[in-house]
Parts: structure tokens; C-alpha cells; sequence
């Protein structure tokens, strides 16, 4: 696909699309999104990108690879509900710090998870679909 709309519009999009996908991840354990809506817009972000370059460009703008994120986001949100355990609650019963004011849990770790293997397993199927 060589769209020049697609490709031009896709160096704006990009930027625009990881800036809003972290917002709705923040903002998730307070209010509605999370690391399942951030994680689907970055991954439309990062297909507006691919599609009109293919999957050469994916590739060299990837820093790790998609299934690696896959992985590392499984692993957070495991390792989200151990302190549970620690503390002597159900597993993924998450706890919550308040330094400043500021709300730091161990859901945001699990959001984080989320997040990363969203955009992981959209990445997977988009570079298999992008085969030069």
C-alpha cells in the first residue's frame, strides 16, 4: 500500500497516538481506559505508521521485538499480585502508597502489563501481515 495521504499522515498520527495511549493508561485506575485502550491506541498508531511504509520501517522503528513485549507484559501483570501474597490478601488485591497525595499502586503495574501486551500481539499479527 503506498498511500501518500497514509504515509504522510501517519508521521503525525504516530506521535499524537503514544502521547494520548499513555494519558488513557495513567489516567486508567482512576478513571475509565487503562493499559487495554492505551495499548490498542498505540498499536493504531504504530499501524497507521506501518501500513503505506511496510514491514521494514515496523521493524526499524521497534527498539525491542513484539513478542518480547508480549512476554515482559505477562510478566508485570503476574508479578502485579505478589505483594498481596506478601501482605497476607488474595492474590492481585492491590495495594496503594499516597506519597504527595499522588496514587501509586500495584494496579498501574498490572495496567502497564496490560498495556505492553496489547501492543505486543497487535504488533505480532501486523508484522506477519506486513511479510515482504
Amino acid at each position: 500500500m503506498t498511500s501518500l495521504i497514509l504515509r504522510t499522515s501517519g508521521r503525525v498520527i504516530l506521535p499524537l497516538a503514544l502521547l494520548f495511549s499513555v494519558y488513557v493508561l495513567l489516567r486508567g485506575h482512576n478513571a475509565p481506559g487503562g493499559g487495554f485502550i492505551g495499548g490498542l491506541i498505540a498499536a493504531a498508531g504504530l499501524a497507521v505508521y506501518a501500513l503505506p511504509r511496510g514491514r521494514s520501517a515496523l521493524v526499524a522503528l521497534m527498539r525491542v521485538w513484539p513478542k518480547a513485549l508480549i512476554g515482559a507484559g505477562l510478566a508485570l501483570g503476574l508479578l502485579s499480585g505478589l505483594p498481596a501474597l506478601f501482605l497476607d490478601s488474595p492474590y492481585l488485591t492491590h495495594q496503594w502508597t499516597f506519597p504527595g497525595g499522588l496514587a501509586v499502586g500495584t494496579a498501574l503495574v498490572f495496567d502497564v502489563g496490560v498495556y505492553l501486551t496489547v501492543v505486543g500481539a497487535v504488533l505480532t499479527f501486523l508484522s506477519a501481515y506486513l511479510e515482504e
